[in-house]
């Protein structure tokens, strides 16, 4: 392809074949022309004859075995992967061949990762040269294998003319001129950069102990030992961006005066390099720019792709090169991702979404993540995420689909219903589990634990999906109740009643707005906003009386005595409970019953009418069976040990308690099993079993930190002191264990209980 390499010029006659233009490469190794294929070469006569001959001369062919660039200023935070790499290119290693293949999203820091890791074998005297060939894999006609083979010749002295033919012959040259350089003592390190497909890499490996780097944007399987780079941690993230800050201008200090910006442009810059190394040159070309005023401008999501453009490069760019090597059904299913509410989706979820066979779509995922736009999660493999910055592509791509006219935005639409409703009716399935009805659905779950795995996962998707519109925000809103409840989540249940409550006052749906403001009035009443829960209680009882059945009215009474329980109204409270009961009874609804008679058990504990109190909770207990209900059991097998330990019967309120724990372990409820373990350390201690005592106590402690129950957890520190104390445990224990109650106290916001703690503290 190329001319010649020295100026045309005539010389002397030569019989000497040392002579005849046969230069000698850098590195003292003859080109070496066995194994070469001249299969086009002709023979076209034999015998002798005498001519003149002149000899072409030409300057020697220089090599080209220093071309690695140097990292760019700021490389960082790649230990762990150089050490990896560095691993595969030891020359010791005797367990393959020497070539490692990195790959991984645009702008993570490949190409930037090769040439440091090639570098650092140079230093250790691994390698007496690199070759470097850039396969532009992601441009519009990237590098052929034929084209990389005669680039690496040349940088290895092999003359133009000397060229063998694309084929064989040219990669029969290329591993002889690198047998040569072995049997001479070389070792050469060959980076690949840039590669789109194993074809045009398969070529270039190197015979013998030589060694090799690729870098990719796709997973490229049997080449050798696979690495997937990832973005920078944060910190290193943050000292990339000042090095390559002070790269431009040493007396460049606007990270370190402003730290917290720093960070917030690191995270907007997803820690990706690429995205780093732009924002460093758009502020190296403003100066007087506070790294607040970038972040801010970052922070805007519909536009951060535009500021991650420095007019040479872009983000964006990068991101339209690996979307174009996709298939076009490919293409599409990466745009609907973007449709997603939450933060990742299932492979289910995914196929609603493609209105695709889940194997077909799980195909489809699974090449997304081989060209690393998306990833699946390791753990959870039918899991799929994308990351911050890729998410914002896509959403792009999206919009511009549904521009192009009805039809795309039609069928865009109809993907997301089809997501939505994927979410609400696996929600309203999971959520029978949990209901006190019993009426569990089983086509789409197995068993609780099951569905309780599904809220697990799909929680933040779910919660997000609440937010689309009123259908949404009404049915999630009042299915994601129980599971919530369940798991403690109490400031994201608030939210999710609040958007079913307005979603039914919306669509003036008398019976769900009293449903919603019940709802809302009893986490209101866990998160200890009494005065808020009374009035969402009442607010629900008026609705309820106006145009509810039996059942909304008794739910209307239970759940506001409860609140006015909490008020220390006790005699109302008794009172709403006794009217709740009364309808249960006319309804004919046993799992009702069971609520009314528990939490009327509560009131009567509440007014010291212990045995009352345990006729109502053994009453309670004997319905439980009718049909049964292991939570509620379990509830109420907790409070009828609270009675029995009022009455002094405290080896009867162990086995109460021990039967609640077991049956709240079943359901997987945390909270209630550390409410059974606090309630056994206090009757532990009533019977001078302090070594139980404080075992159960801590055990309470720690699941309900868990649980970030502030006001309960101090409650258990307060437990667990009040046990020291009892056992004449070391005073500093004694006084370490208040000062913790003080502290969950207060970040419970109840800071008289909390001011308590701290003079027990102060008195130990």
């Amino acid at each position: 392809m190329g001319g010649k390499s020295g100026a045309k010029r005539k010389g002397k006659k030569s019989g000497n074949p040392q002579k005849r233009g046969q230069g000698r490469p850098a590195g003292g190794v003859r080109n070496d022309y066995r194994g070469a294929d001249f299969a086009n070469s002709h023979v076209v006569a034999n015998g002798t004859m005498a001519v003149k001959t002149y000899v072409q001369q030409y300057a020697p062919v220089p090599t080209a075995l220093d071309a690695l660039p140097q990292p760019p200023a700021g490389f960082t935070g790649r230990e762990d992967d150089l050490a990896y790499i560095l691993g595969v290119l030891d020359p010791d290693r005797t367990d393959g061949p020497a070539v490692a293949v990195l790959s991984g999203w645009g702008g993570v820091g490949k190409t930037t990762l090769a040439y440091a890791s090639g570098h650092a074998a140079q230093e250790r005297g691994w390698y007496t040269g690199v070759l470097l060939v850039d396969l532009h894999g992601y441009d519009p006609y990237p590098a052929q294998a034929e084209d990389a083979l005669e680039a690496l010749l040349r940088s290895l002295g092999v003359r133009p003319e000397h060229l063998p033919p694309p084929g064989a012959g040219r990669e029969a040259l290329y591993r002889s001129q690198l047998n040569a350089r072995q049997e001479a003592g070389e070792r050469l390190l060959v980076v690949a950069d840039n590669a789109s497909a194993v074809a045009q890499v398969q070529p270039l490996l190197p015979p013998g102990h030589h060694g090799m780097l690729v870098t990719s944007r796709h997973r490229l399987t049997g080449l050798g030992r696979m690495r997937t780079v990832n973005s920078l941690q944060p910190e290193d993230a943050v000292a990339l961006l000042e090095a390559a800050l002070k790269n431009n201008d040493p007396d460049d200090v606007r990270v370190e005066q402003e730290p917290e910006a720093a960070e917030r442009v690191a995270s907007a810059c997803g820690y990706l390099p690429l995205a780093l190394q732009i924002t460093a040159a758009l502020l190296a070309q403003d100066p007087g720019q506070p790294l607040t005023e970038r972040a801010d401008a970052l922070g805007d999501a519909e536009g951060i792709l535009d500021g991650l453009s420095d007019g040479e490069r872009s983000l964006r760019t990068m991101f339209d090169q690996s979307l174009e090597r996709l298939s076009l059904q490919e293409q599409d299913l990466f745009r609907q991702l973007s449709l997603n509410p939450g933060p990742d989706i299932s492979t289910a979820a995914a196929s609603a979404l493609a209105d695709q066979p889940q194997p077909a779509t799980e195909r489809l995922l699974a090449r997304l993540a081989v060209s690393h736009l998306i990833e699946r999660n390791q753990v959870a493999r039918d899991r799929w995420q994308m990351h911050d910055l890729l998410r914002a592509y896509a959403n792009e791509q999206a919009a511009a689909a549904v521009e192009r006219g009805r039809a795309p935005r039609r069928r865009y639409e109809q993907a997301h219903e089809r997501l939505i409703d994927h979410y609400v009716q696996h929600a309203k399935a999971a959520d029978t589990y949990f209901r006190l009805s019993g009426n569990a659905e089983t086509s789409r779950f197995r068993d609780q634990g099951q569905a309780l795995a599904w809220f697990d996962a799909e929680r933040e998707n779910l919660i997000a999906a609440a937010h689309i519109g009123l259908r949404a925000g009404l049915d999630l809103g009042f299915a994601l109740g129980s599971y919530l409840h369940r798991r403690r989540r109490l400031q994201d249940l608030v939210v999710v009643r609040a958007l079913a409550l307005n979603a039914s006052q919306t669509i003036s749906d008398i019976d769900r707005t009293a449903g919603a403001w019940n709802n809302l009035g009893v986490v209101l009443r866990e998160l200890r906003r009494f005065d808020e829960s009374l009035d969402a209680h009442q607010k629900a009882l008026r609705l309820s009386q106006q145009n509810s059945g039996i059942h909304n009215q008794a739910t209307a009474w239970d759940n506001l005595g409860s609140t006015l329980q909490e008020l220390r109204r006790l005699d109302e409270a008794l009172h709403a409970h006794q009217t709740a009961l009364s309808l249960r009874h006319r309804a004919g609804n046993i799992r009702g019953q069971v609520s009314a008679w528990n939490n009327l058990g509560l009131a009567l504990r509440g007014l010291r009418r212990f045995d009352e109190a345990l006729h109502a909770h053994q009453t309670a207990l004997s319905l439980c069976q009718q049909p049964r209900n292991t939570h509620q059991e379990a509830t109420v097998w907790n409070n009828l040990g609270l009675a029995l330990q009022e009455l002094g019967r405290l080896d009867e309120a162990l086995l109460a308690y021990g039967t609640a724990r077991g049956f709240f372990e079943q359901t997987e409820d945390i909270h209630g099993v550390a409410t059974s373990n606090y309630n056994l350390s206090t009757a532990y201690r009533g019977l001078g079993r302090f070594d139980e005592a404080l075992a159960a106590g801590r055990l309470a402690v720690d699941m309900l930190t868990t649980t970030q129950d502030w006001f309960r957890t101090g409650e258990a520190w307060g437990a667990v002191a009040t046990t020291l104390s009892a056992a004449a445990t070391d005073p500093s224990q004694v006084r370490e264990a208040w000062e913790q109650s003080a502290a969950a106290y207060t970040r419970a916001g109840a800071d008289e209980k909390a001011a308590a703690s701290q003079t027990n503290a102060d008195d130990s």
